[in-house]
Order: C-alpha cells, then structure tokens, then sequence
C-alpha cells in the first residue's frame, strides 16, 4: 500500500517517478488553485507534506489532513511552516540543511558579480548592436560581509576568500570563532565595513527588515547588496529608494518580499540584477534535496528517527 503524498514544490516534478518508487503516491498541487483542491479531495488521506519554506504549510491545512504525520521542507527553510500546529498535532517537522548550500552560495557570486560588473546590461546592450563599454569595479580583494554564517553562509565566505582574496566580516546569531572571519555586533556594523554584504539568514518574524535603510546607508554610495536568503529580511522599499537615490552602487536578488509579484519600482531599476528565487535549484541540489527529503520520509515511516528535524524553540 502506498502512501499518499501531498507536493506543493514545481521543482520536483521530474522526481516523481523516483519518489513514488519509494512507496509513495504524490498528489501533486504546486500552484494555490491545485494545492486547496488537493486538500480538499485528499486532505483526509495524506500523511506526508513536502513543501518549503517560503511555500509552507498552515494550520488550517494540517487541520484538514487528520492523518498527517510529516511536513518536509525541501530545503534549509521552513518560515511558513506552523510549528506550533504541528507540534500540537504531534506532526514531525523536517528540512534540509547543507543540501542545496553548494548551489545557492555559487549563484550568490554570480549575482555579486554580475551586479558589480552590469554583466545583463552589458549582455543587453550587446544584443542591441552596441559595442560601448561598461565600467564596473572589480571584486577581488574586496570586503565581503556576510548576513548569517550557517552552512550557506560559510560556502559563500570560503568562495570570497579562497577565490577572489576578499577580506570577510559576518554578523550572526551566534559568534564563530573557528571560522577565523572577523565578527561585527550589529548589521549596520558590519555594512559599514563592506563593499558587498550578503544576506545568507534565514527568514521569519525574527530576521524581518534586518536590513534596513539604516544598513542600507552604511553600506554606502560604492556598496552592493546581494540577497539569496529571503526577501522579508531586506525592506524592499528602502531598497528601492536607496538604489534609485543611488546611495547604494547596485544589488542582486535572488528573492523579493511578496515575490513572485515583484514591484514596478524595482523592475525598472537599472543598477539590480534580478533572478526568480533560483539559487538552490541546480540539478545537483535538487538531487541532494530530494534525496534527503526521501530518506526523511522513509526514516520516519519506518519507525526510526528522522535525520534533519527542525528543532522548536
């Protein structure tokens, strides 16, 4: 008998047939029309939830699944996840730290390279038939402040030092001394001491607007910022100011607060590189993420611990 799975994610589609190898029926519902239908013509059947972070999952949803069991994050994040209805409901909560960390700290340089260096201008303009030069600094041997030193955060600093020779402060939850990365007390500390400062926190209630204008200003008129954390941790519109003002040179996002509707103001911005919340999704990572999510599951339905619980409070 297989068990039935609710998918909320597009990005595992192509791994279906793998997880239903596994012993499991997915009920795929990745958009919010299909996801509500789903729970109402299976919600009393499943037992199993693979979401993410930013897509989550609510406690009127668990309350609609009465056989629930597991919520699976696919990846590092569960924001939106109701932990407290889930622990009410003795619903096992996992996610993926580490899997996809190689992919996302990888699109992060690209992204702070290609909004130093204006490389989709220059592209554009290009393809228009010009052959003018962009200027733009270069990034190596730069200072690199870092916004949250977990495991993505770590990728990216070892990338700035050990690649392009960047000096790299961070700022934390917790301070890491065996990192050997100088540590500053306060966002706005450690922008003020970077010319690229890149957001790799988590999200959620604790982590929104931890950039803002305030931090924005430090980071100053030759600074960038670059998010592929989320985009509540950054106040968009005082992004937006600071980047039309021009008090700040340029940024690359990965993620917007609100996305995927993203704002007009922001669009139409040429000094920000934008990108649709694709860091984590080379085949590589989604592979690792899909894999960690099945032995997860597998773990869990058969009796043994699961490997990466999210740990409340």
């Amino acid at each position: 008998m297989t068990i039935p799975l609710l998918v909320l994610i597009e990005s595992v589609q192509d791994y279906l047939p793998e997880i239903e190898a596994r012993g499991f029926r997915a009920i795929f519902a990745p958009t919010a029309d299909s996801r509500a239908q789903a729970i109402r013509d299976h919600g009393p059947e499943i037992r199993i939830v693979l979401t993410r972070g930013a897509t989550g999952l609510h406690a009127q949803e668990m309350a609609a699944m009465p056989k629930l069991e597991i919520a699976c994050s696919l990846g590092v994040g569960y924001e939106n996840i109701d932990l407290a209805a889930a622990a009410e409901r003795g619903i096992v909560v996992t996610h993926g730290p580490g899997a996809n960390a190689v992919s996302v700290a990888d699109h992060a340089m690209a992204l702070l390279l290609g909004a130093a260096r204006r490389l989709p201008q220059a592209d554009a303009s290009v393809r228009q038939g010009n052959w003018s030069g962009f200027m733009g600094p270069q990034v190596t041997g730069k200072r690199l402040g870092i916004l949250g030193l977990g495991t993505i955060g770590l990728e990216i600093a070892r990338r700035g030092a050990n690649g392009f020779g960047m000096s790299v402060g961070y700022y934390s939850r917790s301070v890491r001394p065996e990192s050997g990365y100088a540590y500053f007390d306060s966002p706005r500390a450690l922008a003020a001491a970077s010319d690229f400062l890149v957001v790799a926190t988590p999200g959620g209630t604790d982590t929104r607007h931890l950039v803002d204008a305030q931090v924005l200003e430090a980071l100053g008129p030759e600074g960038y910022l670059v998010n592929i954390a989320r985009g509540s941790v950054v106040d968009t519109q005082a992004l937006i100011a600071a980047l039309a003002e021009r008090r700040i040179a340029g940024a690359g996002l990965d993620v917007v607060d609100g996305e995927p509707d993203v704002p007009k103001a922001l669009i139409e911005l040429d000094n920000v590189v934008l990108t649709p919340h694709s860091a984590g999704r080379s085949p590589e990572a989604v592979h690792a993420t899909v894999a960690l999510f099945l032995d997860n599951a597998t773990a869990h339905f058969g009796g043994r611990p699961v490997l990466t619980p999210v740990r409340r409070g």
